[in-house]
């Protein structure tokens, strides 16, 4: 089993397959309208849950929690509490959440609760607070109406950890190796035919109809990870970062990469001085690869961005990370990014 926290990490079960599909935007896309992107193909999922709410002209910030309500719903997808647990057999997750007037929310280490992603939201609005953690995020989302859950693994889950159990590995790896799925079309899904993920964090970012962006960011974090580590996915500035002035960001890959260089805000702020979405998230990425360069080809680090003109753009450490976008015609597409070692 892969135990790479963000398993683009099966990467070329999708890298082929988007070859194509990158021909047909060879420049960023850019929309007249409401616009709303999501890491991944199964960002299909969230982007069709946030459509209606910007295509009757709300707020951007209701979509991105729609966008998170549905994956974090999908027990077949690499978040909520369908997700690989920890390396004690427990599910924790994290998230965000970040509006057009900078207000911001995250939970981290959540456990037992579904959607986490409307707990921060909840923290965001009724609370001086940004974050919160483990049992006191839980007992705040107790306090605030949400169920618990009875924090049984989903069943594909529950195969994997037991399969992980017998070497016990805690090393992420990346394994390059081309897996052809089988009878789900062109994309490879979250969930690859041997139980194992092709990535576990989702994010999402919308342009509203008032010219407004928010943002949000929902994971279960690295499979089999150790008890009580958190990533980038909750982290404002790390794996989200809004500016209603320029632009908004968000990251799929290793966390911890991510946050040595407080990775989104960087984005924003190479948006800030004139970079367009792509240019920003690639200078990211090669500030992480610089660090390190030898050290870069083990692993995997994306972002996603989208400025204020509703151009949009993303850039990745290896190949294989994509997105989904939807503008006017309500269709998702699903778009591969570049990579630095192409």
């Amino acid at each position: 089993m892969n135990t790479n926290r963000r398993s683009f990490l099966r990467l070329s079960a999708i890298a082929l397959p988007f070859t194509r599909v990158n021909q047909l935007f060879a420049k960023a896309p850019v929309a007249s309208g409401p616009v709303v992107i999501s890491t991944w193909d199964s960002g299909q999922i969230s982007n069709a849950a946030a459509w209606p709410v910007l295509e009757k002209g709300g707020r951007a910030l209701d979509a991105v929690e729609q966008a998170a309500i549905a994956i974090e719903n999908d027990i077949n997808c690499c978040v909520g509490l369908g997700g690989n647990p920890d390396r004690d057999g427990h599910v924790t997750l994290d998230a965000c959440i970040m509006d057009e007037k900078s207000n911001c929310g995250a939970v981290a280490f959540l456990e037992r609760i579904k959607h986490p992603v409307s707990v921060a939201r909840k923290l965001m609005e009724t609370t001086p607070h940004v974050f919160l953690v483990g049992a006191g995020a839980q007992q705040f989302a107790l306090a605030n109406g949400f169920k618990l859950e009875s924090g049984k693994l989903s069943p594909d889950a529950d195969k994997e950890y037991k399969k992980w159990l017998k070497k016990a590995e805690y090393k992420p790896v990346i394994n390059i190796e081309h897996r052809q799925s089988k009878g789900h079309g062109p994309f490879a899904p979250a969930r690859l035919d041997d139980g194992s993920f092709n990535h576990d964090t989702m994010g999402t970012l919308a342009l509203d109809a008032k010219g407004d962006l928010s943002g949000m960011c929902t994971t279960s974090g690295m499979g089999f990870k150790m008890r009580g580590r958190v990533g980038d996915s909750p982290i404002i500035g790390a794996g989200l970062f809004v500016d209603n002035e320029v632009g908004a960001a968000t990251s799929s890959g290793q966390g911890e990469e991510v946050i040595r260089v407080a990775g989104t805000h960087l984005v924003v702020e190479f948006m800030r001085n004139g970079s367009s979405p792509e240019e920003a998230c690639k200078k990211a990425v090669e500030r992480i690869v610089n660090r390190d360069p030898a050290r870069a080809k083990t692993f995997q680090v994306g972002f996603l961005a989208i400025n204020k003109q509703g151009e949009v753009g993303a850039y990745s450490v290896q190949p294989g990370f994509a997105y989904t976008i939807t503008t006017g015609d309500g269709k998702g597409k699903v778009v591969a990014s570049k990579s630095h070692f192409a």
